[in-house]
């Protein structure tokens, strides 16, 4: 993650067990980056795990018979469907 805008970010204060500091402290050394940094990366990664997201996950719906497919049949449907897209030249 790059951050060489920090004119636009806000300084806070947190509370931290001194275990999770040192484990912040070894970690910033042995990847040659600030504590800072550390503690950035995992704001951002907290932040985006209790993120509410606007637009579904998946948009894609799928028809079934409403019972869990075996794996055989998912196997099937699976080749199914990179054949379908590989016929279409659609294959990312």
């Amino acid at each position: 993650m790059d951050y060489s805008w920090y004119m636009s970010m806000k300084r806070t204060n947190v509370y931290a067990d001194p275990e999770d500091l040192a484990i912040i402290k070894e970690a910033a050394k042995r990847r040659g980056i600030s504590e800072a940094e550390i503690i950035r990366q995992g704001i951002h990664l907290a932040a985006m795990a209790n993120r509410v997201w606007d637009e579904p996950l998946f948009s894609r719906t799928f028809e079934g018979s409403g019972r869990t497919p075996d794996k055989a049949e998912v196997r099937d449907a699976v080749a199914d469907a990179v054949r379908r897209e590989t016929d279409s030249g659609t294959v990312a």
